[in-house]
């Protein structure tokens, strides 16, 4: 695994948009995926695993309660795979992890957290081909056909019914990624899509290692994050878009009025502003 220290906005611009020139179509192109993290030294673990620790084997019953407490509300999600973004969003522990299209996006998340400015946050990235490369057969050979990296909701679909039959596909453990459908204005706007293991026990960063899959991480040391998240905020990539509604407003109007300049930055001189 490569780590990119970047030292402040220019730095981070070059390590997301360097190489992905694509001569062949004379244009930016790249299959990089992203995800951002407030602690660099977090491990790619799912809300299941943090909650489920102890019985991994409680997955099933609480899909099985949320489809059942939840059954007004989720009518309209009649596919296993429409379900789970859906629960993921709500906040169900889920073997889900969240990722971005976008490497900005996944720097707002690196840095949207203020409690966490003591610590160097970091962006995962990884390209999307390497992962399809280590496929079962049938599910590469399903993407290699439709020409894309990722799956979207319907290829998925008419390829894996449930968890049950993705581990069933190969003795070994895999993870895939797939598009959800927009159904949802924070997953269109935070240009989403979702990664999936095989097995619940194991982690996506396990895969990585075991696969010899390259990735990297972009650092965002503590003393750069509210540089970032500033000029985030300038051009408008912030809980406003990215948390549709009055709670991502709110969000966003108590860090913009927060004293965090003298708490974190130092001036132009290099002096703290109480020196």
């Amino acid at each position: 695994m490569l780590e990119i220290v970047i030292q402040n906005w220019d730095d981070l611009q070059r390590a997301v948009f360097d190489d992905v020139w694509d001569e062949k179509i004379m244009r930016y192109r790249a299959n990089r995926i992203y995800r951002g993290a407030a602690d660099k030294d977090w491990r790619l673990v799912p809300s299941l695993n943090r909650v489920c620790a102890h019985d991994l084997g409680l997955e099933q019953a609480i899909i099985r309660s949320f489809r059942k407490y939840g059954y007004t509300d989720l009518a309209q999600y009649t596919g296993f795979w429409q379900l789970l973004p859906v629960a993921q969003h709500y906040g169900l522990p889920t073997r889900l992890l969240d990722w971005s299209y976008s490497p900005l996006v996944a720097a707002h998340f690196a840095t949207e957290d203020t409690d966490a400015y003591d610590r160097d946050g970091a962006i995962w990235c990884i390209d999307a081909t390497e992962v399809k490369h280590r496929l079962p057969k049938r599910l590469r050979k399903r993407l290699e056909e439709a020409n894309c990296n990722i799956f979207s909701l319907g290829l998925l679909e008419e390829e894996v019914r449930d968890f049950a039959e993705m581990q069933a596909l190969s003795p070994e453990p895999y993870a895939l990624f797939f598009e959800p459908a927009s159904m949802l204005d924070r997953i269109a706007n935070q240009y989403a899509l979702f990664s999936v293991v095989s097995d619940p026990g194991v982690l996506l960063s396990d895969i990585l290692e075991q696969q010899e899959i390259d990735y990297y991480k972009i650092i965002i040391p503590r003393e750069v994050k509210l540089e970032i998240r500033d000029k985030l905020d300038y051009i408008n990539i912030s809980e406003r878009m990215l948390y549709p509604g009055l709670d991502g407003i709110c969000r966003w109007i108590a860090r913009q009025y927060s004293a965090l300049g003298p708490k974190y930055n130092r001036r132009r001189d290099g002096s703290r502003p109480n020196a």
